[in-house]
């Protein structure tokens, strides 16, 4: 991933949007058409469910620091 100085915050959306872009891309002659969402008791995002009408394409799975920053994101 790039790595953005600080305050430069259009460089870090575009930096975002290419890491969420090449994460979330969809199997070719598959679109995305629903997402879901679970949570952690804590209030963070555990995971997120993409779908093709009712096949599931793929999770994205979040671990979170200690402290509340995002630590990982992976894909299955």
């Amino acid at each position: 991933m790039t790595e953005v100085a600080y305050n430069r915050y259009d460089e870090a959306f575009r930096a975002i949007h290419s890491a969420l872009n090449s994460l979330t891309v969809t199997p070719p002659g598959r679109r995305l058409t629903k997402l879901a969402f679970t949570w952690n008791t804590d209030g963070t995002l555990a995971s997120l469910r993409a779908y093709d009408g009712a096949d599931l394409l793929f999770t994205l799975a979040f671990t979170w620091n200690l402290d509340g920053t995002l630590k990982e994101v992976a894909r299955t």
